[in-house]
């Protein structure tokens, strides 16, 4: 299967080293914003193909799976283009800005006939059937509560500071900790509850967030771009706890017994890079000719931006372009039904921040941190990124 990649950045360059090492599948073609962009990527990964636009890249009647890695505020458009072509595509989370977008999209897909996915790597991994293998067997008893975070100190970068490029911790962290919980409780949320800290130009830096369901379980959530966390996640049970180190990147699983013994620890596999567990799910999907993963439903992907339309709405979160569209303003309209919080949120103004991979130690880091996506800016690129 002839796998092209959108974007040259380096969350692209991780996905092409991925591609090198994944059965039934080849690096074909790359596509960038310029021609000598995707000619030096294309030379370096071993890629067949290289094409100074996007729509040249989509084109190519031989693509059969377009790798999605520009920035937040560019899916809707890159992905709708693939989707125009013909394509099937998998594209980095967060899938959309706002679940407006994501509707639009899969309706268009299912016109065109095409797979579309979000690559919330979390979904896919072994670790997420391990999870809840674990949970099932009743060994903590019935789970009440869950805590999660997600935290790096990556406030600098311009995809997190600007609402052009669809910038925040929410978008780019506190997704997998709302994904976490979702894998954990399911979607039946009653009432959320949130609390942001911003920069200067209103992008929220610190989140924290607490959910609670219609059963009366919780999840407590908090993601930062100001600090560095533990990035843990922890299941709070009847009968104990469980552990999850690192719920960006599960290493390991720890069980405790209500005395706070430890009585299982679950080490993940060795991976290459983690994306190929998304890589190897489209495959299998597209094969059976599937519009859709069901590591990651749509329906799962519409539902965590439902809740994040709504958080952000509550916060005065707002990207451009979207108060011009009704349709867009989440907590007027997308869970009003849904969700009626018993707590009114509130705004904090800013004053004004060991893994079994073959990866180097530095790659994996920010590969975790979700770092690597092309930015889209002119003049000074701070980012590090190709593009």
């Amino acid at each position: 299967m002839k796998v092209a990649i959108m974007g040259t950045g380096r969350i692209a360059e991780i996905m092409a080293r991925t591609l090198k090492d994944t059965k039934g599948v080849t690096c074909y073609a790359v596509g960038s914003r310029t021609i000598e962009n995707a000619e030096k990527f294309a030379r370096e990964f071993g890629f067949k193909k290289a094409y100074g636009s996007y729509a040249e890249l989509v084109s190519d009647p031989k693509v059969d799976l377009v790798y999605v890695a520009t920035p937040h505020s560019e899916h809707f458009e890159n992905v709708k283009l693939a989707i125009s072509a013909g394509r099937n595509v998998i594209c980095e989370k967060a899938f959309m800005l706002n679940e407006n977008q994501a509707k639009q999209i899969f309706k268009f897909a299912e016109e065109k006939g095409v797979l579309v996915t979000e690559a919330i790597w979390t979904r896919y991994m072994p670790m997420r059937t391990k999870l809840a293998e674990i949970l099932s067997s009743n060994v903590i008893g019935e789970p009440t509560m869950l805590t999660a975070n997600l935290s790096y100190n990556i406030a600098y970068k311009e995809r997190i500071q600007k609402p052009e490029l669809g910038g925040g911790a929410l978008l780019d962290l506190g997704v997998y900790c709302l994904h976490f919980a979702s894998m954990v409780f399911g979607n039946d949320v009653k009432d959320i509850a949130s609390i942001c800290t911003f920069n200067n130009l209103g992008m929220d830096m610190q989140d924290s967030i607490t959910l609670r369901y219609s059963d009366g379980k919780m999840a407590v959530l908090n993601s930062t771009v100001l600090s560095t966390g533990d990035r843990n996640g922890v299941i709070y049970g009847s009968k104990g706890f469980i552990v999850v180190e690192n719920i960006n990147n599960p290493e390991a699983i720890a069980v405790y017994d209500n005395n706070y013994n430890k009585t299982a620890y679950y080490k993940r596999p060795k991976q290459k890079t983690g994306y190929e567990y998304e890589i190897e799910a489209c495959v299998r999907a597209i094969s059976e000719g599937w519009l859709e993963c069901p590591e990651i439903p749509h329906a799962e992907t519409l539902k965590i931006l439902n809740m994040m339309d709504f958080i952000r709405s509550n916060n005065h979160i707002v990207f451009p372009g979207e108060n011009d569209n009704p349709a867009v303003s989440a907590a007027e309209t997308a869970l009003e039904t849904e969700i009626k919080p018993e707590v009114e949120t509130e705004t904090v103004t800013e004053t004004e921040a060991k893994t079994e991979t073959e990866l180097p130690t530095e790659d994996q880091e920010a590969v975790e941190q979700g770092e690597y996506e092309e930015e889209v800016n002119s003049g000074d690129n701070s980012s590090g990124t190709d593009d």
